[in-house]
């Protein structure tokens, strides 16, 4: 029986490190199949995932000798924190190793939406020549606007700056006095930062203070034509709500890497087909070749530490 199960991709130098000095079970597609997982964990001692994986108690059940899970990311709603606690078993996300990807996705993503330039092929090649209603804005002398300042934000806010935005955010966990606010209009309250902002970013983790924080009172809150850029969890907008405000012509456009159910439900590919302005994508702003490399290797070393130390 394997030591380490790996539920779901890895970059395959980090797999082979691991492989060198334990029995290793390596298998993306045990995401989906649930009992083929909970049967690999009879012996294992540590488990890998990333966010499609759901850690339960009933999994980790499935694993008494569990030691540890190793999160190949940084979001944790996909795993049951007091069931690892109360089982002792200590749980290890990636923190940092993918902050670069996802901010460069974030300036990226509001470039696009802002300029709205970038969709045009299909009509330029059935003949059209749409200049004058492709005229987009800059980016420069805006207002981005970051919900949470963790370190992921403060990528944002690094990248963005040399564009020439005015930065804000608001953050009730980041203390008044940090020097992390020195260039960065804070913001009390999210009520107060929406109405100011022409591109809103979300950047906070899902708990049952954050699901639904963006909703159809805090869109209609937002600056008419202001875009809004979701790379944390999905359940944080409501997505109907967002259409909604899409096809109103409200909000300027959307980009939308996480969805409150991945892969996409039918309800919700029709929820969100034929939105103007639209940028959807798999849950991958975190995942570029370079950033997998280092989320892996992290995750490889913690998941070895507690092994070694527990053996």
């Amino acid at each position: 029986m394997p030591d380490i199960v790996i539920s779901e991709f890895m970059d395959e130098a980090a797999v082979e490190e691991l492989r060198g000095s334990f029995d290793l079970l390596y298998d993306p597609g045990l995401v989906d199949r649930p009992d083929d997982l909970k049967a690999a964990l009879a012996g294992a001692r540590a488990l890998i995932v990333r966010n499609r994986t759901r850690v339960t108690d009933d999994v980790l059940a499935a694993g008494p000798g569990l030691v540890c899970v190793g999160r190949l990311g940084v979001g944790l709603d996909n795993i049951d924190l007091k069931a690892c606690e109360a089982r002792g078993v200590k749980v290890f996300p990636a923190t940092g190793a993918n902050d670069q990807a996802v901010a460069e996705y974030v300036v990226a993503a509001a470039l696009l939406l802002l300029r709205g330039a970038y969709h045009a092929g299909g009509e330029m090649l059935a003949g059209a020549w749409p200049r004058q209603a492709l005229m987009g804005r800059e980016v420069a002398g805006k207002i981005l606007g970051l919900v949470g300042f963790g370190g992921i934000a403060r990528q944002v806010a690094a990248r963005a700056r040399p564009l020439g935005v005015t930065l804000a955010a608001v953050d009730p966990f980041v203390a008044p006095d940090d020097p992390a606010w020195n260039g960065v209009v804070r913001h009390e309250t999210l009520e107060s930062l929406l109405p100011e902002a022409d591109v809103v970013s979300l950047h906070v983790p899902l708990t049952e203070g954050t699901r639904g924080l963006i909703g159809a009172a805090a869109l209609k809150r937002m600056r008419p034509g202001a875009v809004l850029i979701n790379t944390a969890r999905g359940g944080v907008v409501d997505e109907v709500a967002l259409a909604e405000s899409l096809k109103a012509g409200h909000l300027g456009g959307a980009a939308l890497d996480v969805f409150a159910d991945e892969p996409l439900s039918a309800e919700a590919a029709a929820v969100f087909a034929g939105l103007p302005n639209l940028i959807l994508t798999p849950h991958i702003a975190g995942v570029t070749v370079e950033a997998n490399v280092r989320v892996s290797a992290m995750t490889a070393r913690q998941v070895r530490a507690a092994l070694e130390e527990t053996a």
